[in-house]
């Protein structure tokens, strides 16, 4: 079967919106996950972010809105290294940025199926104080923590490309992220600090994605 150039161009185009549907999604999986987290923090009755990490709030009755934004969010990661994958074919951090960042997707989304237990008061009836970690919460607090870790490694690679392009501002951004995602977490302000950590992480997901989208109308390789 001969291929024409209109098909041709027709496949080009196709695979160019798909892969900019693929950037929109990563775009919207930051303000999805603030807005949802946001919200759940302000109504849920007993919820305290200087007491309760985000996490919490997958569980109880309400328990579900929070394991779909997990996973949702996480998704909305994948979809910017598949995106990434395509793109960019070349260059410092082309083919390991990807992976961590489906990592650190995938990290999120088994963070979202795996809840944490009850405990310190959330939600209303749960025991006063911590509990011992049940399964489920030991597998939610590796793959959060997993998940992290291969970000800023996402970040370092990105870090190494930006530099070798010499682009300042970009790599002071990537290098900053990296640094925010790999301090150890504070046991007096852990869950405050989980949160900004969440919050730092998918604005980068969202900011490398409209980064990415903008050059699918221009030049790929200028990212």
């Amino acid at each position: 079967m001969t291929t024409t150039p209109q098909s041709a161009y027709d496949a080009v185009a196709g695979a160019r919106l798909r892969t900019r549907t693929l950037l929109t999604a990563a775009v919207s999986a930051g303000p999805f996950f603030y807005v949802s987290s946001a919200v759940q923090a302000l109504t849920r009755p007993g919820f305290d972010i200087r007491i309760h990490p985000l996490s919490q709030l997958a569980t109880g009755d309400l328990g579900w809105v929070q394991q779909v934004t997990f996973v949702l969010a996480g998704l909305g990661a994948v979809a910017l290294a598949v995106a990434h994958r395509r793109l960019v074919t070349a260059g410092a951090g082309s083919r390991i940025a990807p992976i961590l960042l489906s990592t650190f997707g995938a990290g999120f989304v088994i963070a979202g199926l795996f809840t944490m237990d009850p405990q310190n008061g959330f939600p209303i009836g749960a025991p006063t104080g911590s509990v011992e970690m049940s399964w489920h919460s030991v597998v939610h607090t590796a793959a959060a923590a997993a998940s992290f870790l291969a970000l800023a490694g996402a970040c370092i690679a990105l870090l190494v490309r930006s530099i070798r392009r010499r682009q300042f501002w970009i790599s002071t951004g990537n290098g900053l992220v990296a640094l925010a995602l790999l301090v150890p977490v504070s046991p007096t302000g852990s869950s405050i600090q989980i949160a900004v950590t969440g919050l730092i992480a998918f604005t980068w997901v969202s900011v490398c994605a409209l980064r990415l989208r903008r050059h699918t109308y221009t030049d790929p390789t200028g990212y």
